[in-house]
């Protein structure tokens, strides 16, 4: 029997205190994309300085041996965000009428990956949601498609696509139930 690596998930609902260690992660994680500048650590930083303004901001970040080892972070989203506005087709109702919880990155450092530290990440992130629904997108050639599976197998289903800016590849929209105050479907 294996057992889950020792970690401490740390939750932020401001930058303060976990903008160093989110940036010294994802200069990590998108290590092989930083020379397109949609990854470079200046748009990094200038997304997460916008985002960690916006409503309902929270970040989790794990550690190991009081290393950062990995992220996730996304802030809630109402009807006619720009977020809904760029995913096309137009996204059900059911999943726009109201707030959503747009986790924006989910990261984890390559010594870390197939740990199960992802979905730990994840997991901690939703564990307070007030919003019914969970969406993120996706890059469907991240890791050869196996993002992309990874995310499906957490229950997300893809809804559409969306391009967020010019620089931005086609990503594919995902939604689920978040756990939280979710209407039965």
């Amino acid at each position: 029997m294996t057992t889950a690596p020792v970690i401490e998930l740390r939750r932020f609902t401001e930058l303060t205190g976990a903008r160093e260690d989110l940036i010294d992660v994802y200069a990590e994680v998108r290590a092989p994309l930083l020379h397109l500048p949609n990854y470079a650590i200046t748009g990094f930083g200038e997304r997460l300085d916008r985002h960690g303004t916006e409503p309902g901001f929270v970040a989790v970040l794990a550690y190991a041996d009081a290393q950062p080892i990995g992220y996730a972070y996304g802030n809630r989203i109402e009807h006619g965000d720009r977020y809904w506005q760029r995913t096309s087709p137009e996204p059900p109702a059911r999943y726009t009428a109201g707030p959503t919880l747009a986790i924006k990155e989910i990261g984890v450092r390559p010594a870390w990956r197939k740990t199960g530290t992802a979905r730990r990440i994840h997991d901690a992130l939703l564990l307070s949601a007030k919003e019914p629904y969970v969406t993120l997108m996706v890059n469907k050639a991240a890791g050869d498609g196996k993002v992309h599976a990874l995310y499906r197998s957490w229950g997300y289903e893809d809804i559409g696509h969306s391009q967020p800016s010019p620089a931005s590849p086609l990503l594919e929209v995902m939604v689920r139930t978040s756990g939280g105050d979710a209407p039965n479907p």
